[in-house]
């Protein structure tokens, strides 16, 4: 065993359980301009896709539910949903300097099964190119 094995490491000197986080997207013009952007919905959720066309490889993420999809205990759960979707699939799937808006859905995104809203975040993705 190598020294970083022994020592639970990636190769890249991070330990073994511990993740890149997400780039989260807050400010209000972020969310203005990727809604002006491609879009594709989904049984669960719609997700938005924006080139920044600003040099930069980093992926940006952000989170929304209205409240049409309930009352702030639904939207907490559909939120928190969305980000663990997002920090499941989406280094895998973006492609870099792209910021992606996940939107929630009512009476869809806090009760669908969550292997199906990975699947249907893919397929959205997939189709956003």
């Amino acid at each position: 065993m190598t020294s970083v094995e022994e020592n639970n490491e990636t190769a890249t000197g991070q330990p073994a359980a511990v993740f890149a986080r997400l780039v989260v997207m807050k400010t209000r013009a972020d969310f203005v301009n990727a809604s002006k952007a491609r879009y594709q919905t989904a049984p669960s959720l719609t997700v938005q896709m924006r080139n920044r066309d600003d040099g930069n490889a980093m992926v940006r993420v952000g989170f929304t539910c209205s409240k049409k999809v309930g009352n702030a205990v639904a939207r907490n759960r559909a939120k928190r949903r969305l980000r663990e979707v997002a920090r499941l699939d989406l280094p895998k799937l973006a492609k870099p300097g792209h910021d992606y808006v996940l939107i929630g859905k009512k009476d869809a995104t806090a009760n669908r099964d969550f292997e199906d809203m990975r699947v249907d975040f893919a397929k959205a993705l997939g189709k956003l190119g």
